[in-house]
């Protein structure tokens, strides 16, 4: 394998509207971002991952982008970008940024001259189709619920959008639409960008006729999702992507790509593959609801240890992939992955040690070093998000109660994530000295950096521990390239894994039970490297208390 200078690095995602505002307007800013960066340099991140920042009316918080080449004003100016980039580059820290062109907001300048001209030019930017029989042209559902097509006011014709219907699909058939992306690629990164992280990009490929298909709801919709699995051709698009922007500036791709098969792997990050890396939402999509989160089921332990065993077993010889806990998409990995007992800062330490020590780009999510958890939510008009909404509408449709709706839109809500970042025991959490955009978690008091910074035994000083043994001089090599293979796989509630390379061996191994765990060795130890128990010598056995982690080296 190729070596590629981003093998070795650790990302952190920031979500500017919720990380640290300077100007008391209640959203976060890229001078928030600046007057963190020591911060994050501390920890030991090396590429920043920056939600949108792009002009924005917000329907879906920046991911409907109205402008490509500006910066909406709540976040600055593009100045204070400038200065963010040569900022990050002092620290030898990468910049990379959200690339969402699968659709744009319905009040870019292409849209509003497709609607004045549905003959023009600027209509192939986009679909529209006329109906049938006054109804749609077809009966997809979209990700946020009702029909992906929405009526041209005063024409007989429809735009096709599978998120909301301020978020029209962009038509990826167009030559002349993909000049104008890969411009716009071009020119971030000829700034100093080090690359995307690229959001949906799975669905730029439509079936053209767009035929009805069996309705799987109520509502006499089909999943848009369907479609999107079902229609072939969407390798020449992202090859053409990639070579007319990222292969000719040797750029860091992340793709948020779902239910690549195994066979399907090598196109996506082999060698040469369309992108550097894609997320493994193996553990994630195990709460996937068939109709909505109403129906989701609980994720149990056994499961969750299967699709990340699973996951790092079938991707290790094709390429990487970058490694989550939680981001802006999900809740707080703290509350979804860990039962009561564990969701403390033991538990905390536990999880990130098993997922930071994996093979593959760690990916953090502001807060996660600090163990931030889901918020608790009293009404639903205190959501922001419009997937929340959308949810809770779907549940109480499927017959569920306000209370109960509530309970399953507080488990699983993207707002869980994208609370502000508490920085200290002060109003506001310290995030804003205004009102925020979207409440503060109550627990802030408890849970910030400035809290954790005087504790050494914090989760924040912990993850800081964690990330350098992942960096170190002696180790660095082995985590990056090393082996996965899966250990004590018959253990109750034990989550254990080795890496290898060139004949060294690491155990990670954590406890997700409430009893202590005696085993046999399978292999001897022989030094412990990391632990949140404070265990510094390798017992006769391994020895493992509830919610204990500890990585050590093998004989």
């Amino acid at each position: 394998m190729q070596k590629k200078w981003w093998h070795d690095k650790v990302a952190y995602q920031i979500y500017p509207k919720s990380f640290c505002d300077t100007n008391g307007d209640g959203i976060g800013d890229l001078r928030g971002i600046i007057s963190k960066l020591d911060y994050l340099k501390e920890l030991g991140v090396d590429i920043i991952w920056l939600s949108p920042i792009y002009k924005s009316p917000f329907v879906d918080q920046g991911y409907d982008i109205s402008d490509y080449y500006a910066i909406a004003e709540e976040f600055g100016t593009m100045e204070e970008f400038d200065e963010l980039l040569a900022e990050a580059k002092k620290r030898d820290m990468y910049l990379i940024m959200d690339l969402v062109v699968n659709h744009c907001s319905d009040k870019h300048e292409w849209f509003q001259k497709a609607l004045a001209d549905p003959d023009g030019p600027y209509a192939d930017y986009f679909y529209f189709r006329k109906g049938k029989n006054g109804n749609p042209p077809s009966n997809y559902r979209s990700y946020f619920g009702g029909n992906c097509w929405e009526p041209v006011p005063g024409s007989d014709k429809y735009y096709f959008h599978m998120f909301a219907k301020e978020q029209p699909d962009l038509n990826w058939e167009n030559p002349k639409l993909r000049e104008e992306i890969y411009r716009m690629i071009n020119w971030w990164l000829d700034k100093g960008l080090a690359g995307f992280r690229i959001d949906a990009i799975i669905n730029i490929k439509k079936d053209l006729a767009f035929p009805d298909m069996e309705p799987d709801g109520d509502d006499g919709l089909a999943s848009c999702w369907r479609m999107v699995e079902n229609v072939e051709g969407v390798d020449a698009l992202l090859e053409d992507l990639k070579n007319h922007t990222f292969a000719q500036k040797d750029a860091f791709t992340v793709g948020e790509v779902f239910n690549i098969g195994v066979e399907d792997l090598p196109d996506f990050i082999g060698e040469n593959g369309h992108f550097s890396t894609i997320f493994d939402f193996s553990a994630h999509m195990l709460s996937d609801g068939e109709h909505g989160w109403y129906d989701a089921p609980p994720i149990s332990f056994d499961a969750w240890k299967k699709a990340i065993t699973d996951s790092q077993m079938r991707v290790q010889n094709v390429g990487f992939e970058a490694n989550i806990i939680e981001n802006h998409d999900e809740p707080r990995g703290v509350s979804r992955f860990l039962p009561d007992y564990a969701q403390n800062a033991d538990g905390a330490k536990m999880l990130g040690t098993v997922s930071v020590l994996l093979r593959g780009i760690p990916f953090i999510y502001q807060g996660q070093e600090i163990g931030m958890q889901n918020a608790r939510w009293n009404s639903v008009d205190e959501f922001d998000d419009i997937s929340t909404k959308d949810q809770y509408r779907m549940a109480r449709e499927a017959g569920l109660s306000d209370a109960e709706a509530l309970a399953v839109c507080s488990v699983m809500s993207r707002d869980n994530a994208r609370t502000p970042m508490q920085w200290k025991d002060a109003p506001q959490a310290g995030f804003t000295s205004g009102t925020p955009w979207l409440k503060v978690n109550d627990n802030y008091p408890v849970i910030n950096v400035e809290k954790e910074e005087g504790q050494p035994d914090s989760v924040l000083h912990y993850y800081r521990k964690l990330i350098a043994l992942r960096k170190s001089g002696e180790y660095r090599e082995l985590f990056t390239y090393g082996k996965f293979e899966p250990a004590y796989e018959n253990a109750d509630h034990v989550m254990a894994y080795y890496r290898i390379l060139q004949g060294r061996r690491v155990l990670v191994a954590a406890n997700f039970g409430t009893d202590t765990i005696e085993l046999d060795w399978e292999v001897p130890a022989k030094k412990v490297l990391l632990s949140n128990k404070k265990r510094t010598n390798a017992e006769n056995k391994l020895i493992l208390e509830k919610c204990e982690v500890f990585v050590t080296e093998c004989k």
